[in-house]
């Protein structure tokens, strides 16, 4: 995670300030944890305040408020489960951060994932304020079953997001088409804005040299939870291994105590060995891509576009994802990486000996992945200039 403290003056632009009609307009984030707000979505607030915008947090505090203070955010707590969707404690949240909105005089009201949606945009409607942003960052559990409950829960859930919870003022920031069609929305309307994920620093996310090409050194980086593969690419690279591949596996990231799909710490420390690595949390991720040459992420599905997957592409390195939506959003197979079923061991370990055995192909997919970050709209200055531009048409109706 990396803070910035800048001066007003020193913060970059994107696009037209507010005329003095709009001066102090007030942008509020909801969002349910502070520290998913300070690693993904700081550079959207810079580009508001660059706006000439006041901008507020409200959200669950617990480590982060000092970092997104340094920026010239307003940080509100409001204590909410994110985990829970119940119909009772949403609407309780609903209510208090309504009265919230009312207090900061929101203009804009900008809500990020799906809770904060629910929760933001009920809020919003009982507050009055028509100018909403609906951030939705992955579909979670609800995008990743194919069964009946699955679908018919997309399916309240376009109901609710396109029904009482949208005003005719209200725009929808997804991170890939495939969300956009599961909610019922036309990718090329309007109203709807397709942005690269949170983006990527490029700068703090550079290209290194590459290690020794054996073994293959595969790196993933990121919450350690059942719906995140681990286990498949565990089993994945034992079973290249027995079949005689130089292969490694390591893993950076800790379990998410509020989330029901973690991994216990004591299965993470069993996978210890036969070319696997538990290394904990990093604060070092690029270093940490530095040193493999993949960032893989065998999702079972449910992503908006992982941060982890553009981190690994800016820093040059191959991808090793799911085909499911947001990873192949950004990963084209036999070009940026290589894209397998989700939940498939044995579609994963035959993609890791192939790796294993073409390291100038590793190499070529390192280099065309860091030049999609830069070519395709996934850096942050990118994604921070097609918010900025959904402000400003907000605040001009």
């Amino acid at each position: 995670m990396r803070s910035v403290r800048s001066l007003p003056g020193d913060r970059p632009c994107y696009g037209q300030r507010m005329s003095a009609s709009h001066a102090r307009r007030t942008l509020v984030f909801v969002v349910t944890e502070d520290w998913f707000f300070a690693s993904h979505f700081l550079p959207m607030a810079r580009a508001a305040i660059g706006m000439g915008l006041s901008v507020a947090v409200v959200t669950r505090v617990r480590e982060h408020r000092a970092v997104i203070e340094a920026e010239g955010v307003r940080v509100v707590p409001l204590e909410a489960e994110r985990s829970s969707l119940n119909p009772m404690t949403a609407g309780y949240a609903a209510g208090q951060l309504s009265g919230i909105l009312k207090a900061l005089n929101a203009d804009i009201v900008h809500c990020i994932a799906l809770r904060g949606i629910l929760v933001g945009g009920t809020a919003a409607a009982m507050a009055g304020i028509p100018r909403r942003v609906f951030a939705l960052t992955g579909l979670g559990l609800l995008g990743a079953r194919e069964d009946a409950t699955g679908r018919l829960s997309r399916l309240a859930l376009k109901g609710l997001i396109r029904g009482p919870l949208a005003s005719r003022q209200t725009r929808f920031l997804l991170e890939n088409p495939d969300d956009a069609r599961a909610l019922g929305l036309d990718p090329s309307d309007t109203a709807v804005t397709i942005v690269g994920g949170a983006g990527v620093d490029p700068d703090a996310f550079a290209p290194r040299p590459l290690p020794p090409p054996s073994p293959l050194r595969i790196a993933i980086v990121a919450r350690m939870l059942w719906s995140k593969g681990i286990d498949v690419a565990v089993e994945a690279v034992r079973r290249a291994r027995a079949g005689g591949a130089a292969v490694e596996l390591s893993l950076y990231g800790a379990p998410d105590p509020s989330n029901r799909r973690a991994i216990p710490e004591d299965t993470l420390r069993g996978w210890a060995g036969d070319g696997v690595t538990w290394h904990g949390p990093t604060r070092d991720v690029a270093g940490a891509f530095a040193a493999h040459h993949v960032g893989c992420l065998p999702s079972r599905g449910g992503e908006g576009l992982p941060r982890t997957l553009l981190e690994a592409a800016a820093c040059g390195r191959a991808l090793l994802t799911s085909d499911v939506p947001g990873c192949r959003a950004l990963v084209r197979n036999g070009v940026e990486g290589v894209l397998v079923p989700p939940g498939d061991v044995e579609a994963l370990a035959a993609a890791l000996t192939q790796l294993a055995a073409d390291p100038d192909r590793v190499a070529r997919m390192g280099a065309a992945a860091r030049t999609r970050i830069l070519e395709g709209g996934y850096t942050e200055a990118a994604v921070a200039a097609s918010v900025a531009t959904i402000y400003a048409e907000l605040l001009a109706s």
